[in-house]
């Protein structure tokens, strides 16, 4: 089975290189599933239905959040509607509405089980995310419930990213990292068959300060001086993110390949 995973959609930009990509890489690449870290699509801040059905028109299955699940108001009973947005699964008991956790048909049939988890390392103070992930994965076994697994771990710090990669390794089909907004380049597989890259990078204009117009950022970091809001870039976008395969047989991945399509980076797809 062949799935991908892509990064931070910021923005206009970010949505607009999911809409002219994706299509025709699904076709291209054949691929069985895609999942779609989403939690920057509404202005760089947040998601709305109207961003969130850009996206699933535009091929995603399923998309994940992060920190800035909230920032648009009606994600709060959005999400109530549509299983297929997940945010972190982290949140204590109670207090956040949606799941952290799905199990999703593959467009071969196959079930595939997508879970969020922030991290905590300089990020919100969460539950634990690695007994979230424990009790996540135990309720969805590699093999019985689903025939691919998917983490997205939402986080800051690249030791904890590099923890949970292995904390998940032999259980997993693919752990990626998001929100840093910029791809790493330690793509691989780990000892035990999942696949994992600390950050996928961010689907969205690299001419700019993590996504945003470069303006007000070089403004803070050398004034120290706040005068406007960040507003997002809005140059061509880069679609970025990884694509494997998975053994039918065991759910662990056979290979991960990048996938920087368009924009100002430097261009790789697999080759298949």
């Amino acid at each position: 089975m062949r799935i991908a995973f892509f990064g931070d959609v910021m923005g206009k930009s970010g949505r607009q290189a999911v809409q002219e990509y994706l299509p025709g890489l699904i076709d291209t690449l054949d691929l069985d599933f895609v999942a779609i870290n989403a939690e920057n699509a509404a202005g760089g801040f947040g998601i709305t239905e109207r961003t969130a059905n850009e996206l699933f028109d535009a091929g995603a299955d399923t998309l994940t959040l992060g920190n800035h699940a909230w920032d648009q108001s009606e994600a709060l009973s959005y999400i109530e509607r549509e299983p297929r947005l997940l945010r972190p699964s982290n949140y204590p008991p109670g207090t956040a509405p949606g799941k952290g956790a799905g199990v999703f048909p593959a467009k071969n049939g196959a079930m595939v089980f997508v879970m969020n988890v922030m991290g905590r390392l300089f990020m919100d103070p969460l539950d634990d995310p690695f007994v979230s992930v424990e009790k996540e994965l135990a309720a969805a076994p590699l093999g019985e419930v689903c025939d691919a697994a998917l983490v997205d771990f939402h986080g800051e710090a690249t030791s904890e990213k590099n923890a949970m990669g292995y904390f998940c390794d032999g259980r997993a089909s693919l752990v990626v990292g998001t929100h840093t907004h910029i791809p790493t380049a330690d793509h691989r597989l780990l000892p035990q068959g999942t696949a994992y890259i600390t950050d996928l990078g961010m689907t969205g204009d690299y001419e700019s300060i993590i996504g945003m117009d470069k303006e007000e950022p070089m403004r803070r970091f050398t004034t120290r001086l706040r005068s406007g809001r960040f507003s997002p870039a809005e140059g061509e976008g880069t679609l970025c993110g990884v694509v494997i395969e998975t053994d039918d047989r065991t759910g662990l991945s056979k290979s991960i390949h990048p996938v920087r399509i368009g924009g100002a980076l430097h261009q790789a797809e697999p080759a298949f």
